[in-house]
């Protein structure tokens, strides 16, 4: 397992009967967790210190309790800042297990030798666009949600990379990606993100069990002669990391070469020693 052990501003402090104890910053949130099957003793002293609780509903969503929180506050990872802000279906606007991959293709930025051009599909509010520019990389972030791109900008701005090389686009991936294809152009690195469900901007359907391989074979005809990364992450319980490692083995490797590596990405749980998985990654990496 992969495993974002460097955080100072976040942490989970502890899990049981499916719900995580965080602490972001100063703040202290308890959201709801599907992986969080089993029902253990809660000894943390943060159960009863709650700033907001996500109460997940029987009828599906749910809604936030809030105790003395701020409606929006900061954060750091290493160089980075970026802005919380709890908003619908539990979610603050990062995915901290996420730092395990933003450092893994940092590195491989910084020690490439060479410009590095990358494209993000699904950026959502920007971490991988951030790390990949702190690293000496130039971004194009895609996403089609205008409200996230916004705040992608938002914490490019905290993060003192508003004047990185950083392309922001609001599309469909997919449309934007065939767009690019006839275009020419070509990419060192693919970041992906997708979602389980989704709609595009104009009502687009996006269900990732169908669109997933379909987009992972376009956008392997992105990328350049000469190519550092692709790299794919999965929240959907049905891709396991072997189905990563198989979609980037019979797209990406037959042409390039390279590696590929799929695992799960987890959060360590400071209370228990005990690691949380909170999805799945697949690297391809020449």
């Amino acid at each position: 397992m992969w495993i974002a052990d460097g955080w100072k501003d976040y942490e989970v402090i502890d899990c049981s009967k499916g719900e995580k104890l965080e602490r972001w910053g100063k703040y202290i949130l308890l959201r709801p967790d599907p992986q969080v099957i089993w029902d253990t003793e809660k000894t943390a002293p943060q159960w009863k210190k709650l700033n907001g609780h996500y109460h997940r509903s029987s009828k599906g969503g749910g809604e936030w309790e809030f105790f003395h929180l701020p409606e929006q506050w900061s954060i750091n990872y290493k160089e980075l800042t970026f802005q919380l802000k709890p908003f619908s279906f539990k979610h603050t606007g990062l995915f901290p297990e996420q730092a395990a991959n933003w450092d893994w293709f940092g590195e491989k930025i910084k020690n490439a030798g060479r410009p590095v051009k990358v494209l993000n599909l699904f950026a959502y509010t920007g971490g991988a666009t951030l790390a990949a520019a702190k690293a000496g990389a130039s971004v194009t972030h895609v996403d089609a949600s205008k409200g996230m791109v916004a705040w992608a900008k938002e914490n490019a701005r905290s993060s003192n990379l508003e004047s990185a090389p950083i392309r922001w686009i609001v599309d469909d991936c997919v449309k934007f990606v065939e767009r690019e294809l006839r275009r020419g152009n070509h990419y060192d690195a693919i970041i992906m993100d997708p979602p389980s469900y989704g709609r595009g901007p104009k009502g687009e359907i996006w269900k990732i069990e169908d669109a997933i391989f379909p987009l992972v074979k376009l956008c392997a005809g992105l990328l350049s002669e000469n190519p550092l990364f692709f790299l794919i992450n999965s929240y959907t319980t049905g891709l396991a990391p072997a189905v990563l490692t198989y979609m980037l083995g019979c797209t990406v490797k037959p042409r390039f070469g390279g590696t590929v590596h799929s695992d799960e990405i987890g959060l360590p749980v400071s209370s228990t020693g005990l690691v949380l998985p909170c999805g799945a990654s697949g690297r391809w990496e020449a």
